[in-house]
């Protein structure tokens, strides 16, 4: 007996499959197989070589694109390629975009992959949205789907639909973005801390592409208000749960899920007790492979775990 209770010893057993130290045995799908300890020593030496090794091509292929972004864009260029103008502090972030909103014309398109809004935000974005309203500025604002289990952000969103802006949810989005007029794009340099600075790109092919994937995810979410948010597809899932379990076979943890969700640590620990429920599993090993199983998780789907 190991002296663990059962939650903590599906804990160990999880993180024994990450490491690649125990598999599903060929003799009964139901049990799990040890790898031997020399055969395990090495599988975790090639498995961290592996992480460094693709650690260290991020890390190049980061620094070849920055290079390459600071030599393209150093200086302003204005013609058919376009302008990127990089803004350091939230102060002079915020000071562009109200720059760019008091000279809008026709529209602005937005992502909002943060989840619930402070209040401090929506009371200071009011004026500047009422009024970009009443000159017939077009207004779409994308937010995830856990929106809806904020009151006071649905009641903003509630808000600006009532005026004539349109709001739709979706389970991630990829990055925090906004499109004015189609001609200028606010994206943040650095995803992970969209304060830090942002890059505005005016003009360029890059802009292009940036409304054609703002049109196919706008397509994709649902109406604020519509009730499809708990519509489930054919696999008996919400699109939050498929987005789950697609997180979840990319090796994310469940505090990495939640940020991606916009929800709490808590509620993604819920939706993955759920989940494990559904598919009769007692860890997310046997959870992702009971998925796969059933078609909830595609091939496409599946990838070697990140830390």
């Amino acid at each position: 007996m190991t002296g663990l209770t059962e939650e903590s010893l599906r804990v160990q057993l999880d993180r024994l499959s990450e490491l690649a130290l125990v598999r599903r045995s060929d003799e009964d799908p139901n049990m799990l197989h040890a790898i031997g300890p020399g055969m395990a020593m090495k599988l975790i030496v090639a498995h961290q070589e592996a992480r460094l090794a693709a650690e260290r091509k991020r890390t190049e292929d980061v620094r070849l694109a920055a290079e390459k972004l600071v030599a393209e864009f150093a200086e302003p260029v204005v013609g058919n390629v376009g302008s990127t103008e990089q803004v350091y502090g939230i102060d002079e972030i915020r000071d562009r975009i109200r720059l760019l909103c008091h000279d809008v014309r026709s529209d602005v398109m937005s992502f909002a992959p943060a989840g619930a809004q402070s209040m401090a935000n929506m009371d200071a974005a009011k004026p500047q949205d009422a009024e970009l309203l009443a000159r017939g500025v077009k207004m779409r604002t994308l937010y995830l789907d856990s929106l809806r289990n904020s009151q006071q952000t649905v009641a903003y969103a509630t808000w600006l639909t009532s005026l004539g802006g349109e709001v739709r949810t979706i389970a991630t989005l990829p990055v925090r973005l906004l499109i004015v007029d189609r001609t200028t794009a606010v994206l943040p340099m650095d995803g992970e801390a969209s304060a830090a600075g942002a890059l505005f790109l005016r003009g360029s092919g890059i802009l292009a592409a940036l409304c054609e994937l703002f049109d196919s995810v706008w397509e994709r979410a649902t109406p604020l208000g519509s009730g499809r948010d708990k519509e489930r597809d054919e696999r008996d899932l919400t699109a939050t749960e498929s987005q789950y379990l697609r997180l979840l076979s990319l090796g994310h943890t469940d505090e990495a899920i939640a940020k991606r969700l916009g929800v709490s640590p808590r509620t993604a620990r819920r939706t993955a007790a759920e989940l494990m429920e559904r598919l009769d599993a007692r860890s997310r090993f046997q959870a992702g492979a009971e998925a796969a199983r059933r078609g909830w998780i595609t091939p496409a789907d599946a990838a070697p775990a990140r830390s």
